[in-house]
C-alpha cells in the first residue's frame, strides 16, 4: 500500500490568489486525486461536496483568515505530520492480519475548513476526516489547538477505515448501525494503540458516565437498523442529524463513536486481539464478542 499525501498547501495558496469565479475549477483539481475512490458512491461533484457536505472553506469570499490559517498549518508542519502518522499506521496494519487487502495507492487530500462552520470548529474541535472509500482519504481542518495536535491521528483513524472497507463490504442499502459504530470504535482504538489515549478524538472521549450508559442502551437497541440514510442520528447524534435534515433520535454529539469504542473495548478484552488485528473482522463477530445481541 502506497500512501500519497498531496501538496494541497501550495494548491490552496494558489487558489486563494485567484478571483472567486476561477476558484471552483482550481478546487476541483485539488480534489481530483480522490475522484476514483469517491466513484463508489456514484457521480460526485467534489465542488458541491466541499460547499455543502464537508465544511470546506468558502470560495466566494476574500477572507484574510484563510491565508493566515494556511500559514499556521504550514508552519506547524501539518502535511509532514499527516504523512508520518500514516506511515506508522500503515506499518502496524501491514503486519497485523496476514493476507489483508488494501488499495494499492491511498491518495490523501487535506483541505482548509470554514472557520464559521459550527459543526467543524466547535462540535469537531477543528478537524475531521473521511476515509471509508478504499484508495482515498479526505481531511478537513481549521487550525485550532486541538486540530493542530491531532490531525495526524485522525489520518490514522481514516486509514483503518480505508483498509477495513477494502475487506468488509459496505452497501449503502444494507449497512447497519452496528457496522458503523463498530468501525468508529475500531478506528479510535487503533489511534490509541498507535499513540496513546491522549491522541483520540473528542468524538470518542467526551461522552462519559450516565450519558454514555443511556446512549449505549439506545444504540444497542437500534443495532440492526439498516440503510445509510438512517445511520447519522445514531452515529453522529441529534445536532448533526438535524444539520443533514434527518430526524433526531435523542442522542448527544457523536454518541456512536463513544458507544462503538465501548463495544470494541469489550471485544478486545474478550478476544485478546488488537484493533489492528480486528480491522477486517465482520461487525457481527465483534458485537458477539462484546455481548451485544444482533438479529439473525
Amino acid at each position: 500500500m502506497k500512501i500519497v499525501v498531496h501538496d494541497t498547501a501550495s494548491a490552496m495558496a494558489d487558489l486563494l490568489k485567484r478571483p472567486p469565479e476561477d476558484r471552483p475549477d482550481a478546487l476541483r483539481e485539488i480534489y481530483r486525486p480522490l475522484e476514483s475512490a469517491l466513484s463508489v458512491m456514484g457521480e460526485v461533484d467534489t465542488v458541491q461536496m466541499h460547499r455543502t457536505g464537508n465544511s470546506g472553506f468558502r470560495l466566494d469570499l476574500e477572507d484574510p483568515r484563510h491565508s493566515t490559517a494556511l500559514g499556521q498549518m504550514r508552519d506547524a508542519g501539518v502535511w509532514k505530520e499527516v504523512e508520518d502518522r500514516l506511515d506508522a499506521a500503515r506499518e502496524r496494519l501491514d503486519g497485523a492480519v496476514p493476507g489483508v487487502r488494501s488499495a494499492e495507492t491511498v491518495d490523501v487530500v487535506l483541505v482548509l475548513g470554514n472557520p464559521d462552520d459550527h459543526h467543524l470548529v466547535v462540535r469537531s474541535e477543528g478537524y475531521f476526516g473521511l476515509g471509508g472509500f478504499p484508495g482515498g482519504i479526505l481531511l478537513v481542518m481549521w487550525p485550532t489547538e486541538t486540530s493542530l495536535a491531532k490531525i495526524g491521528h485522525t489520518a490514522a483513524h481514516e486509514l483503518h477505515h480505508n483498509v477495513r472497507y477494502a475487506n468488509v463490504v459496505w452497501n449503502p442499502a444494507t449497512v447497519t448501525v452496528g457496522e458503523q459504530v463498530v468501525a468508529e470504535g475500531l478506528a479510535e482504538a487503533f489511534v490509541r494503540e498507535l499513540a496513546g489515549e491522549q491522541a483520540m478524538g473528542p468524538w470518542a472521549t467526551t461522552l462519559t458516565g450516565a450519558e454514555l450508559d443511556e446512549a449505549y442502551e439506545k444504540i444497542v437497541a437500534a443495532i440492526d437498523v439498516a440503510g445509510m440514510q438512517n445511520l447519522p442520528p445514531y452515529v453522529h447524534g441529534d445536532a448533526t442529524a438535524e444539520l443533514m435534515g434527518l430526524e433526531p433520535v435523542g442522542l448527544p454529539d457523536f454518541a456512536g463513536y463513544a458507544v462503538g469504542l465501548r463495544i470494541v473495548d469489550a471485544h478486545l478484552a474478550a478476544s485478546g486481539l488488537t484493533a489492528a488485528q480486528s480491522v477486517a473482522l465482520p461487525a457481527r463477530e465483534i458485537l458477539t464478542n462484546a455481548g451485544v445481541p444482533t438479529g439473525a
